[in-house]
């Protein structure tokens, strides 16, 4: 969908609600309070729908990362579709300016989509072979040491991979250290149990052996380069991701900014649904708050 595409599809405020009603409630309307199924009463003034059972009143962003907002839904529609469709990320100074709002409204909204994103992510685990590897992001302090043992940021980063070694689908999380603990429970979330998992030499990769069938090859530029290739590439295309459009990204709100680069990622063969998908995704998240994001 280009630019134009998107004014021409989403020109009012109705035009947002109507696609977001039917992305709420594909299969008709669902009374979230009785679970009772049939055509509401809809209340234009307040833009609410009644339920004809109970008579509860709710509205399509309820439940949702718009609920409550007094943003309006075609500034939030055209805030998924920048985030959503350019692969170089969108910042919050973006948004403010595209959308004519303050900076702590855009950036407010855009960690609620990229929220969204990680939650949709979330609902599935990588299976079949899986590389997994360590990296680290940000800045050392002055005179820090490099690659482990740094004092950068250490994510775990998982790539699955096709029965012909094709890149499939990418997860990215941050973790306290790169040590056994740490990697069982990523793998526990994100990874399917029986699942063949690629690592390094390290040793911390070991309790992986438990669940998974381990597959350790010592990296060397000399006697191994091909090993963990492709997920090396991924690394080196995430931290350009965060230089290129964030300028670097802090501890605090990295995960948040690689959960987005993620779900991009895989649904990169699906470039005409990414906004749709996006949608759908800030439809069905559970809401929260800017107090939330700020603690």
């Amino acid at each position: 969908m280009t630019l134009l595409e998107f004014n021409e599809r989403f020109p009012t405020e109705e035009t947002c609600r109507e696609y977001l009603y039917t992305m709420k409630w594909p299969e008709g309307f669902i009374c979230p309070k009785c679970k009772s199924k049939g055509e509401p009463f809809r209340i234009v003034a307040r833009n609410v729908y009644q339920c004809k059972q109970c008579t509860h009143q709710t509205s399509v962003t309820a439940g949702t990362v718009m609920d409550k907002t007094q943003t309006p839904l075609r500034k939030w529609f055209l805030a998924m579709y920048l985030i959503s469709m350019d692969k170089g990320g969108c910042s919050a100074m973006r948004i403010k300016r595209e959308l004519g709002i303050a900076y702590d409204t855009a950036w407010t909204i855009t960690h609620k989509i990229r929220n969204a994103m990680k939650q949709r992510d979330g609902n599935y685990l990588l299976n079949g072979i899986i590389e997994v590897d360590d990296a680290f992001f940000g800045s050392p302090s002055e005179g820090g040491k490099r690659g482990r043992g740094t004092d950068k940021t250490p994510v775990v980063v998982a790539l699955s991979l096709d029965e012909k070694g094709r890149p499939q689908y990418l997860r990215a999380e941050l973790i306290d250290a790169v040590d056994g603990d740490s990697l069982t429970e990523f793998a526990d979330r994100n990874i399917a149990k029986g699942s063949k998992i690629r690592s390094d030499g390290l040793r911390s990769y070991n309790k992986l052996g438990k669940d998974y069938a381990l597959e350790k090859t010592l990296f060397s530029v000399t006697v191994s380069p091909e090993h963990l290739q492709l997920l090396h590439i991924m690394v080196s295309n995430i931290k350009r991701f965060f230089l290129g459009t964030y300028h670097g990204i802090g501890r605090v709100h990295m995960q948040s900014f690689l959960d987005e680069f993620c779900f991009r990622f895989n649904r990169r063969h699906r470039q005409g649904l990414l906004f749709e998908r996006t949608v759908n995704a800030c439809a069905s998240a559970v809401p929260f708050t800017r107090y939330d994001l700020i603690g």
